[in-house]
């Protein structure tokens, strides 16, 4: 397979070259980094490791991962979605390209709840909203998740299906819902995490959280 990695980024100067030497090259074809209007050093920091690196002005982790999507190789067959503050593993790559490998699914979720996330790595609000968002898409859909984590890899011909809209941080779920919808197999892999370099601009404010909540919550009522 030949697969592409996007990496989202804003303000992550510190965390960014840290993820890049991690990332396996020998099983990736290319990599993107979707500069999301960062006010740091994070482009320049994202030049020097020599991939291919995207400006996106209009804030939003969804249109940050469309424009990745834009600009991905057609030679690509998977699409891997992956943090750029270092709290992914990379290294774990292999096991969440295994099942696509086999052919045994077309979305792989890395669930940082069967990895065993460490400590600190996720604040409670985070762990209270991320259970509720999958009961409640157990309760409408009969399928189980038990994380909506951001590391996931998507195979590239069951993207025109899922037609992916958010702009914001409902884009996971989304993709997730869509999946559901469209009749893909959906599997899920245990994958580490640790507390991430530098302050979340999601989970780190009470504001953040809120928004980010509401934005999952929103998209699951609208699939409902």
């Amino acid at each position: 397979m030949k697969v592409a990695v996007i990496i989202p980024v804003y303000n992550e100067e510190q965390a960014l070259p840290h993820v890049l030497r991690e990332i396996p090259r020998t099983l990736v074809h290319e990599i993107l980094v979707v500069d999301n209007g960062s006010t740091d050093g994070t482009f320049r920091a994202a030049q020097a490791a020599q991939v291919k690196v995207l400006f996106e002005p209009r804030r939003g982790y969804g249109r940050a991962c469309q424009s990745g999507l834009r600009h991905v190789s057609p030679e690509a067959d998977v699409v891997v979605f992956l943090d750029g503050d270092h709290s992914d593993y990379p290294e774990d790559l292999p096991a969440l390209l295994a099942p696509l490998e086999r052919h045994e699914a077309d979305l792989v979720i890395g669930s940082r709840v069967l990895g065993g996330a460490q400590p600190g790595s996720l604040t409670p609000q985070q762990r209270f909203g991320n259970r509720l968002a999958c009961r409640l898409i157990a309760l409408r859909f009969g399928r189980r998740f038990t994380d909506l984590g951001p590391f996931r890899a998507v195979r590239r011909a069951s993207l025109p299906a899922l037609a992916l809209r958010d702009t914001a941080f409902g884009w996971n779920v989304e993709m997730q819902l869509k999946a559901l919808k469209a009749g893909l197999r959906i599997v899920e892999v245990p994958v580490r995490y640790r507390p991430r370099i530098g302050r979340s601009k999601i989970s780190g404010t009470m504001l953040g959280t809120l928004r980010a909540g509401l934005s999952i919550l929103g998209m699951i009522a609208r699939h409902w």
